[in-house]
């Protein structure tokens, strides 16, 4: 597996391989991986000749009060995790790589895709996060790029980013990756205490049960989230919120039939978000 942290290298490389005439996957992480994340490898693989990652902490999606500077960076465990799941090249850039002298948000994400759900309380977070892809596209310039499906939102702020910049470049959700009982694979799930790992696939059972009473008939959403939101609260959890909209991040209505249940929420100082997709009979 090829290491690089330059522009230059990656240019190169990724040039030869397309004269070559093969494809090339992308998958764009920040690190301190998980199985998720190398199952989203997996995927990439089986769609291109050729696959990249690249690990960056991206300084822009960051908020005032979060801490950039704690983030976990465990490179070396990463490089070896990629190498072992058959990566092509790791892509390894700097800030000022990425960014040159100029580390702001460059791009403006809608805010009827941006400024709901994780975005309410992170103002200009999916604008860094529109910001960096962006620029990784513009460096990478594949063919295929793969998303994790558990961050439904930024899956939905990339497809925006595409559409609005005209790139010819797929975008493939993958499926959430679940741990046994349920807990959506993330980063985060390593700073729940062991009595909240136990209460952590709550999250996911809330969903599940707003599903089910969607698929029974019930049409009155607003108190459907109220009721999962009291449910989790009165168990331990701070609810951030939790939504039930159509798939494209509209109000669900009365005559919607397909839907992502959304949820976000703080148990101890972990904050885990989750979805669930949804589809009823006419």
């Amino acid at each position: 597996m090829l290491q690089v942290n330059d522009v230059d290298s990656l240019h190169t490389t990724c040039q030869a391989w397309r004269e070559a005439g093969e494809r090339i996957a992308f998958v764009p992480t920040m690190g301190n991986l998980h199985e998720g994340h190398l199952q989203l490898v997996d995927l990439a693989k089986t769609k291109a000749d050729r696959c990249v990652v690249s690990i960056f902490v991206n300084p822009t999606q960051f908020g005032p009060n979060e801490d950039f500077d704690r983030y976990p960076r465990t490179q070396e465990k990463d490089c070896q995790l990629l190498a072992d799941r058959g990566v092509d090249l790791v892509f390894l850039p700097d800030v000022e790589t990425v960014y040159g002298d100029a580390v702001r948000s460059d791009i403006e994400v809608p805010a009827a895709i941006g400024d709901k759900l994780c975005g309410a309380d992170r103002p200009g977070h999916f604008n860094g996060v529109a910001t960096v892809v962006a620029k990784l596209f513009d460096t990478v310039n594949p063919d295929i790029a793969v998303f994790g499906s558990k961050d439904y939102q930024q899956v939905q702020v990339i497809n925006w980013l595409v559409k609005k910049l005209g790139l010819a470049i797929k975008i493939i959700a993958a499926p959430i990756v679940r741990e046994d009982d349920g807990l959506a694979m993330s980063s985060r799930n390593q700073y729940l205490s062991g009595a909240e790992r136990q209460q952590a696939s709550r999250l996911q059972q809330v969903l599940q049960c707003i599903e089910a009473e969607l698929k029974a008939g019930r049409r009155d959403f607003s108190d459907l989230c109220d009721e999962a939101s009291t449910a989790l609260n009165k168990t331990g959890w701070q609810v951030d919120y939790v939504e039930i909209l159509t798939p494209e991040l509209r109000e669900a209505g009365e005559k919607d039939r397909h839907f992502i249940i959304l949820a976000a929420a703080t148990l101890g100082s972990t904050r885990l978000i989750d979805n669930l997709e949804c589809s009823i009979s006419p």
